[in-house]
């Protein structure tokens, strides 16, 4: 049994991690276009000015969807390309050229997946206060309001926000993303809660002025945890691990950002754990938060568990399988976190991103050869199948990445991407697990079965 055959395959990227150009045509500074320069902030001190060179070479990089026979493709706008100063006047190059390459896909047979935000703040904003200040809902809703009207006659599917556990764990609780700060709890909470409203203000907006019906979601990654057995007793451990709000790291956490949006209202462990601390907040505010979406968006790479040798045995073991980013290769996540998430929030279910970080390299016969990746991918897509048959609606699968990109604080030395690019001289190669993942597509699947 294969996908079911409206199945939604594509892949995907982020604008500040492949366009490059980052001072071109009137494009703002983000938070990783000057934090990334800071010595230490980044491996190598590396930043993104270049990346994938994506805003002069977008062309090129259709033309291999189209060789891989990519579907869909999920790209990400980059608000101070549009905005320079996150508010204000339109810079119309910047909106020009995703108008461009939303047409330029249309015309190549891939249907756009457009996320309004993903982790690249306009620096201005983020001098104004960023997520603490109580205005950046309406200024968030302001840039939705440019995107939507622009695009919206010809894109269907939305992402919000790109997992907001990076933005507000990452970048401002743990510090080792950009703008690389440790706040407080309150402020913590604050800024999430100014997150979530700023994902219902956009939200609404699309689906009240979408020239196209559109499809809305919100795009949040783990924790996933799978069961030690299959025990009911270890099924439940699981699940209650999945939806824990991780006292001081609930900014990590799964429950703390999706039981507002779709059960509208925040986990009360939260309040037991905080309680005057959790912002309070009006019935228009919450209603806001949980405007109706239409799937759950979800980025899945690895199992969570212990880092020792006490923890779940077939994750964490000393010399478990993982990539180079030190993410265990758990491929029962995908049948475990779906069926959780379905569960408990009962929305079809939609892999916005699964891929694997390695060092590949181009090898003496000109080629990539990553066999780790497709059998890595492998896996995940047959426990993604296994879920679906089981009764849970999969919606679609989108590999991270479509090419190797700039990895945030760890810069380019972990690959992601279907496509290599050398980064001296932007060439692009399809690797093995591209052609592999084109076949995969032709068949909605039916190959995985294939030895």
């Amino acid at each position: 049994m294969s996908f079911p055959k409206n199945f939604i395959w594509g892949a995907a990227s982020a604008a500040h991690q492949i366009e490059g150009a980052y001072n071109e045509d009137g494009k703002g500074l983000n938070i990783w276009d000057v934090y990334a320069g800071i010595k230490g902030n980044t491996k190598y001190n590396e930043n993104a000015r270049v990346a994938c060179d994506h805003y002069h070479k977008a062309d090129e990089d259709i033309a291999n969807m189209v060789k891989l026979g990519i579907p869909y493709y999920r790209f990400s706008i980059s608000w101070a390309r549009v905005l320079p100063e996150g508010t204000g006047k339109v810079n119309e190059k910047g909106l020009q050229f995703y108008s461009d390459l939303v047409d330029k896909l249309l015309a190549n047979g891939i249907e756009p997946i457009v996320t309004l935000y993903h982790w690249d703040l306009p620096y201005e904003l983020h001098k104004k206060g960023s997520w603490l200040n109580d205005d950046i809902s309406e200024w968030f809703l302001a840039y939705t309001k440019v995107i939507v009207d622009a695009l919206s006659d010809r894109v269907t599917y939305w992402i919000t926000i790109n997992e907001p556990q990076c933005i507000l764990g990452c970048g401002c609780y743990g510090g080792f993303h950009a703008p690389f700060e440790q706040r407080t709890t309150r402020d913590l909470l604050k800024m999430g809660h100014n997150i979530l409203l700023s994902h219902g203000k956009a939200a609404r907006y699309i689906r009240q002025h979408a020239k196209k019906k559109p499809m809305i979601s919100f795009a949040p990654i783990g924790p996933s945890y799978i069961p030690e057995n299959d025990s009911p007793k270890a099924i439940e451990a699981a699940r209650a691990k999945t939806f824990d709000i991780g006292g001081e790291g609930f900014a990590f956490s799964l429950s703390y950002w999706s039981d507002p949006i779709y059960l509208g209202h925040y986990p009360q462990p939260l309040y037991e754990q905080f309680g005057e601390l959790v912002p309070a907040y009006n019935k228009e505010e919450m209603e806001l938060i949980s405007e109706p979406l239409d799937f759950y968006a979800t980025n899945i790479y690895y199992s969570n568990a212990n880092k020792n040798v006490e923890g779940y045995p077939e994750n964490w073991y000393q010399g478990r399988p993982e990539t180079t980013l030190e993410w265990a290769m758990s491929p029962e996540v995908m049948f475990w976190s779906s069926k959780f998430l379905y569960e408990r929030y009962g929305k079809p279910i939609f892999i916005s991103e699964n891929g694997m970080a390695e060092h590949d390299w181009v090898c003496l016969d000109g080629k990539v050869h990553d066999s780790y990746r497709i059998d890595y991918t492998w896996r995940y897509l047959l426990e993604l199948e296994r879920a679906s048959e089981s009764g849970i609606p999969i919606m679609g699968y989108l590999h991270w990445s479509i090419t190797d990109n700039f990895e945030w604080a760890e810069g380019y030395g972990k690959r992601f991407g279907l496509i290599y690019v050398d980064y001296q001289t932007q060439e692009r190669i399809i690797k093995d697990s591209g052609y592999w993942y084109r076949d995969v597509i032709a068949s909605n699947g039916e190959s995985l079965h294939t030895l």
